[in-house]
Parts: structure tokens; sequence; C-alpha cells
């Protein structure tokens, strides 16, 4: 039997103090060697404390002084990942790790450097909030024209990357604007992107879901900004 895979995933968290803790077991439960990167970002409801509390032999956790975003969060778990294969990983539980075996594939077998988790091409999901799934379709569309790719979900919170590959990447977006800079980035440094259908079981915002219109609005101005000033 071959090893199991070695990857790295990394779990930006801010307020999820119900969930942490979920996330972390299942992500150490997805059938590879894992090795998890948590990175608080200055959280006010005890997810801090919960992860300097936390021990286990393949956990890190890394803390942000002040609040700055999910961007800065992931670029600080990015240059802390060890292993070949490095994951993307909300700390809610929107997102499946069971679903790591799907996205792990085209990497291994030499397909591709980044793959997204699509939730949008035939996985089952929760359903929520119209306006949200258009303005996502909206804004991975913009995408699409300005990288010229065909992207169903480029908001996706679960992606993939070959190390060796996001290490050459400058990344500088602090917020949610991560998303359309890596694919931006990704796309005009040639890498090969395929996408695989994921499970998705969204959150309302009486459950703790924090991203809204306005991070739209930034996310759209952001796409512009990396195609044409960046």
């Amino acid at each position: 039997m071959e090893p199991a895979p070695k990857i790295s995933v990394v779990i930006p968290a801010y307020n999820e103090v119900d969930t942490i803790g979920i996330v972390i077991d299942r992500v150490l439960n997805c059938g590879f060697d894992v090795e998890v990167i948590a990175v608080d970002d200055c959280s006010t409801d005890g997810t801090r404390e919960f992860l300097q509390r936390f021990e286990h032999p393949r956990v890190r956790a890394f803390f942000h002084a002040q609040n700055k975003g999910k961007g800065a969060a992931l670029r600080m778990g990015f240059a802390a990942a060890t292993n070949p294969w490095v994951f993307v990983q909300d700390a809610d539980l929107e997102y499946d790790p069971r679903d790591y075996h799907k996205l792990i594939e085209p990497l291994l077998d030499g397909r591709a450097d980044m793959v997204y988790g699509s939730r949008f091409l035939g996985g089952p999901h929760r359903v929520l909030f119209f306006w949200h799934y258009i303005g996502n379709r909206f804004i991975t569309l913009l995408s699409n024209a300005i990288s010229d790719l065909n992207l169903s979900d480029m908001e996706t919170g679960m992606k993939a990357f070959a190390r060796d590959k996001l290490m050459q990447l400058r990344l500088s977006a602090d917020r949610f604007t991560f998303e359309p800079e890596i694919t931006a980035k990704a796309a005009r440094a040639g890498w090969r992107i395929y996408e695989v259908p994921i499970s998705y079981s969204g959150r309302t915002y009486e459950e703790g879901k924090k991203i809204g219109w306005r991070d739209a609005v930034a996310a759209t101005f952001a796409i512009l900004y990396y195609r044409f000033w960046d």
C-alpha cells in the first residue's frame, strides 16, 4: 500500500469558537498525512483561547495581534506549510474535508497546479440565498472574462495547491479579496487549473455567515485591480 499523501491544511479563523474544534478534528481524520495550521485573526469570542489551549502533535496555531483579514491569515499559514500539497479550509462547517480526495487527484497525477472545489458542479449543497448565488455567478463571470478562464466557482473557500507553485506567487490581499487575487495571478502565471465538484453546507447569517454584499463589491474592484493596475 502506498503511503498517504502529505498535505498541509491552512485554517484561517475569526470568531469560530463553536466550530473550530470540530473542523480541526475532521481535518485530522481526512485520511491523509496532514499537518494543520490554524491562524486566528484576532478573534474576540474565545477562538484564540481555544487554539492556545489546543495540543496535538500535528496542529500548529498562529495568532494575529490585530484583525487583518482572511487573506493575511492565509499568507501566514502558507508560509508555515511544509508539505508538498497545501489546502485551504474555512473554520466553519460549510466545507467537508472528506472532499480532499477529489481535490488532490489532479495534483497527484501531475495534471494540475491548483484545484478549485466547486459548489456548482453537481455536489450536494444546502439550498440558501438566491442573491448570494447571483452575486457569486457575476463575480466569477467577470473574473473569467478578465483572466480568460472558465471557472464555475471562483469564490469557493476550498482550494488546493502544489506548494512549490504557491510559494512563487507574491500575494498581498488581506481580506476576502484573496480569492480574485490568487485567481488572477495564477492565470497570469500560466498555472494548470482544475475544478472538481464538492458538497457545500452553507450557513445563514444567524448561524455565523460573515461574507456579504460589501465583499462582493470589493471583489469586483479587486478583479479589475489585479488585471489592470497590479
